[in-house]
């Protein structure tokens, strides 16, 4: 079983990349995990925000296997606490035979075929953040409910 964490275009600020970056390798103690970084569309100022969503799923719906287990960070999703999105992880490991792809869109959020194509969705927080921060908040609790499942000391409640 790996993870993936799909995101639509590249983190170019580099603090964001650095807590990126030193989450991804943390995580790999844990489990296969990578980021896949689809490249931002390119001459999209004629586009409409609807077929911009169009083609950045269609580039979304390319990356994810047919036996990928898709998860939407999406603000409608399911929000948990941090303890809650362990469990949960965990009961997803133990039941899920394939991989789990974690997917996060671009600025206009998701097209329908890429919400028909998920298994669920889910919220980092109430609040928006940027496409590029929210890679680095999502690895940071991914993480976090690695220790947590593990009973490392990382967490404390």
């Amino acid at each position: 079983m790996r993870i993936t964490l799909l995101t639509v275009g590249k983190t170019d600020i580099p603090w964001v990349r650095e807590g990126l970056e030193m989450y991804v390798s943390r995580l790999k103690h844990y489990v296969p995990f990578t980021v896949v970084e689809i490249p931002e569309l390119k001459n999209v100022s004629s586009l409409s925000k609807e077929q911009i969503k169009q083609k950045e799923g269609e580039l979304i719906l390319k990356n994810v296997r047919p036996s990928d287990d898709v998860i939407l960070l999406d603000e409608h999703g399911k929000e948990f606490r941090s303890v809650e999105f362990a469990a949960a992880l965990g009961e997803k490991i133990s039941r899920t035979s394939g991989d789990i792809c974690y997917v996060i869109g671009g600025a206009y959020g998701f097209s329908r075929q890429v919400y028909d194509r998920a298994g669920s969705l889910l919220s980092l927080s109430k609040m928006t953040y940027s496409h590029q921060l929210v890679r680095t908040v999502f690895a940071e609790q991914l993480y976090r409910a690695f220790t947590i499942l593990k009973g490392e000391p990382y967490h404390h409640e």
